[in-house]
């Protein structure tokens, strides 16, 4: 299993990061609309690469957010062509293409549920059913 160390990343991994996420953003896009997915915005929030540079976690925000996890389960068995047009994209910058992990950022979602929380609209004394939806899995 690999880690992340909680130390804050160095200017190679952020530049490394940074070459990932925008080239991976404009393969994704395309891939969606010539797949039929159009209406579809997908971005890339953000990519953390492993001090070794051998794995990067990509974090993913897809709107509209009911075809996130069709998406990602595209996205995961496509895994091998997007790796290798992402390697023939950054030949010249990177000497070897990390292994990558595709999460869903759901932190957009989860900020409008908080402020939702705290406007009281999803009162749980009002409405015991959310309390249901709140417990942890």
């Amino acid at each position: 299993m690999l880690y992340f160390c909680p130390m804050e990343e160095s200017q190679r991994q952020k530049k490394i990061g940074g070459v990932l996420q925008k080239d991976l953003a404009d393969i994704l896009q395309r891939a969606a609309s010539d797949g039929g997915l159009m209406g579809t915005l997908i971005s890339v929030t953000k990519v953390s690469v492993t001090v070794d540079l051998s794995v990067a976690k990509v974090y993913i925000s897809v709107f509209p957010e009911n075809k996130a996890d069709e998406l990602i389960a595209g996205i995961r068995s496509n895994q091998p062509l997007i790796r290798k047009e992402l390697a023939a994209r950054t030949r010249n910058q990177l000497r070897r293409m990390p292994e990558m992990l595709f999460y869903i950022d759901d932190t957009l979602s989860y900020q409008e549920s908080i402020e939702k929380s705290l406007r009281g609209e999803e009162n749980p004394i009002g409405n015991p059913d959310l309390l249901e939806r709140r417990k942890k899995k």
